[in-house]
């Protein structure tokens, strides 16, 4: 459900949720048997994605049974209401971008948007394990493209979990190890998306080489941001909006190294 709409070879499901192979592939087969779970075969590995209408189906037989038909007192399962349904022509939209080490990819997402349209969104990015540093490539791209980076820094993702952080309306993550993780609550329930992409810092090879792959990766996020920024979020329900920004999350990874 974290990587949705991706779907996740068996080997990480297992390492992300701490379990050996075959107790993996017996849970996933009773999965797969109740219609929650769909596989498909790539190459050689199996791929595994939630069936998000069997899942919906499945929440609303418990909401009807378990509430009575009234979803109100099972709060908070209860979907919350839209960023949407209550716009503020003058407020921004609180948006974080997480990734492991906050030191390049999320780093992108957070200069390209503000960049963008800084007037509609206040932009955050964090990490799970943050660096100390930013990675050197990273700032070499953001200064060539015109970014100012002289405020960007590492920052762990607790700050945004604290009573006084602000409240979220998007949460996005933009590698897999980060969204395999274990979620965190967010104040105010914001919509939530997986834009994995590959990690630049891991490519190996001539400094050139690395400095292609942050490029690939640095115009992967600005079509995503460009695209996200286009959304109209005003007009649209949650449904609506939620589909929109999975849908710019599965965007090819055109000449990404894997």
């Amino acid at each position: 459900m974290r990587r949705y709409p991706d779907r996740v070879p068996a080997t990480e499901l297992a390492q992300a949720l701490g379990l050996k192979p075959n107790t993996l592939s017996t849970y996933v087969n009773a999965l797969m048997q109740a219609g929650l779970l769909s596989q498909e075969r790539v190459g050689t590995s199996l791929r595994y994605s939630i069936d998000m209408e069997a899942a919906r189906q499945t929440i609303d037989y418990l909401l009807h049974d378990c509430c009575r038909g009234r979803p109100e007192i099972c709060d908070p399962v209860a979907p919350p209401a839209s960023v949407a349904d209550n716009p503020e022509p003058d407020r921004k939209y609180n948006t974080l971008f997480i990734c492991t080490g906050n030191s390049a990819r999320s780093i992108f997402a957070e200069a390209i948007l503000r960049d963008l349209a800084g007037d509609r969104f206040e932009v955050y990015s964090a990490g799970t394990k943050p660096c100390s540093e930013l990675n050197p490539f990273a700032l070499k791209v953001l200064e060539q493209k015109g970014h100012d980076v002289s405020a960007l820094q590492s920052k762990d993702i607790t700050e945004f979990q604290s009573a006084t952080a602000p409240v979220l309306d998007f949460v996005f993550t933009v590698c897999n190890h980060a969204a395999n993780e274990e979620c965190p609550s967010w104040k105010g329930q914001p919509i939530t998306a997986h834009w994995g992409l590959s990690d630049p810092v891991k490519v190996e090879g001539s400094a050139s080489q690395k400095s292609r792959a942050f490029d690939r990766t640095y115009d992967a996020l600005r079509n995503r941001m460009t695209g996200f920024a286009n959304l109209p979020i005003a007009s649209l329900d949650r449904l609506s909006l939620q589909r929109a920004v999975d849908e710019i999350g599965q965007s090819n990874e055109k000449g990404m190294t894997e």
